[in-house]
């Protein structure tokens, strides 16, 4: 056999197998697109059924009359984009700093800082809880908002490895011509450093988006709450009823942000992947 005919035969089977993983990937969310048009009783008829027989949108009305559902979707907005954007901002300066600045106990601080993320999250939640009811921030946004303005340890270290691969003479010939290390910051070091930016401020503003365990711990008030939790409330009410084609509705609502940005966004974090493992 031809070494020709031998690679033909090997795409042909990773042709298979990586197609045969993409339908086991995205039949979960057609199953929930699915449900959400069925009526209830499609939604247990055996054989089961993709494709509803009578079309209806109607569960997507009703969830905008059962809860506080645009509430939810600005709340999660307003924690998402607040702290990314800021965030972010903060993650690229400390990687630039620990990356490319010299000054006392560079490497200790951040094997300090990054020792922090070995701490499991359940030791410091009842500290933080008590923390912030004592400044009078329960049943608000800040305790979601706050802490993560000033950066996200993963970033820090991901950017700090991405800068490592820049040379230090495009540095030291920006301090010769007068630049600040502000300057060379956003003039020089960001514009290369984008697509990795831009990778983990997607993978963060998703993580932040689904997060379910913080805002169930600080919110109390419906109108405060975040989409998260309006969908479990959701869950919990009318499972019950066994009217899932609406908790299906509402997690397509739910999800529809995450889609769109990932979908516009995905070219950046291939390239951002590729160009990490290259350089690595």
């Amino acid at each position: 056999m031809s070494v020709k005919k031998k690679d033909r035969i090997t795409d042909i089977f990773v042709f298979i197998f990586l197609t045969m993983g993409a339908i086991v990937m995205i039949a979960p969310l057609l199953w929930m697109v699915s449900t959400s048009l069925k009526s209830k009783d499609e939604v247990f008829s055996l054989p089961p059924v993709w494709i509803p027989t009578d079309i209806s949108f109607n569960k997507y009305m009703e969830i905008w009359n059962m809860g506080p559902l645009l509430s939810g979707i600005s709340n999660s907005l307003i924690v998402a984009l607040s702290v990314t954007i800021v965030g972010t901002f903060t993650s690229s300066l400390a990687a630039f700093a620990f990356a490319k600045l010299n000054f006392r106990g560079k490497n200790k601080i951040f094997l300090l800082l990054f020792a922090s993320v070995m701490i499991p999250y359940p030791v410091l939640m009842i500290p933080q809880f008590m923390m912030f009811s004592e400044i009078g921030w329960i049943d608000t946004l800040l305790p979601l908002i706050v802490p993560g303005l000033f950066g996200n340890i993963f970033m820090i270290f991901f950017l700090r490895q991405f800068l490592n691969s820049i040379p230090n003479s495009i540095i030291e010939a920006a301090k010769i011509d007068g630049c600040s290390y502000f300057q060379i910051f956003y003039k020089i070091v960001f514009p290369l450093i984008k697509p990795a930016v831009a990778a983990q401020l997607i993978l963060w503003f998703m993580a932040i988006w689904n997060d379910y365990l913080g805002p169930i711990l600080y919110l109390n008030s419906p109108e405060k709450q975040t989409l998260q939790l309006v969908i479990a409330n959701f869950n919990a009410s009318y499972a019950i009823q066994s009217d899932y084609p609406l908790i299906m509705a509402a997690s397509v609502v739910a999800l529809l942000p995450m889609l769109i940005v990932f979908m516009i966004f995905q070219k950046q974090i291939i390239e951002s992947i590729a160009i990490s493992g290259v350089k690595g």
